[in-house]
């Protein structure tokens, strides 16, 4: 398989997108990347990070775009979209969020602060926690919403209409929100309290 199509493929997962290092895998030199950007097959969208020229534009680029500036050293997104982002992604509420939220793991390091239009929250998630999307992640329903109940940040009304919007569209179930009465008993609460 030749070098452009080991990128497409790569790309293709995600909407287009990929890293520096994922073209150099795929046998493009670093030194060489400026003839594919001045011909217009790649287009830089930020350090390290490129789009094939061609590739339809997807919907919501800045959420493959963020995943990616989220790499590790090994070149592994860390950044899964999370809270009010993620409500939006899933369409369970009205919510505008005036920042983008992505949680990251407790570890995670960059050189530089983050971008303004980002909003990180640190934690360990779990595997059953998040839902794999082309080329990002993005907390499962559930996990949303328990989310945007700890944080505080969201009005009341918000969070109801993403609990009905959930247990209408069978995305969880009222047995998964009973289970908190044991295991997080302020978060089964504030669940009872919106909902009634």
């Amino acid at each position: 398989m030749g070098s452009q199509n080991q990128l497409f493929e790569i790309a293709d997962r995600q909407q287009g997108y990929f890293t520096a290092k994922q073209a150099e895998v795929c046998g493009f030199r670093r030194s060489n990347f400026h003839f594919k950007l001045h011909s217009g097959e790649w287009v830089q969208e930020a350090r390290g990070i490129y789009r094939l020229g061609r590739y339809p534009t997807p919907e919501r680029p800045e959420l493959v775009l963020w995943s990616l500036w989220s790499r590790n050293i090994k070149d592994s997104p860390q950044g899964v979209w999370s809270h009010e982002t993620a409500l939006d992604i899933h369409e369970l509420s009205d919510v505008m969020p005036s920042k983008m939220n992505m949680t990251v793991p407790l570890n995670f390091r960059r050189r530089k602060d983050p971008p303004k239009l980002l909003r990180l929250h640190r934690a360990n998630l779990k595997d059953a926690d998040i839902e794999e999307r082309q080329g990002y992640k993005v907390t499962t329903p559930l996990r949303t919403i328990i989310d945007c109940i700890t944080d505080g940040k969201i009005a009341d009304n918000f969070i109801l209409q993403a609990l009905q919007q959930g247990l209408n569209r069978g995305l969880f179930l009222e047995k998964e929100l009973e289970a908190f009465k044991e295991t997080r008993p302020e978060i089964y609460e504030k669940i009872r309290r919106v909902l009634r």
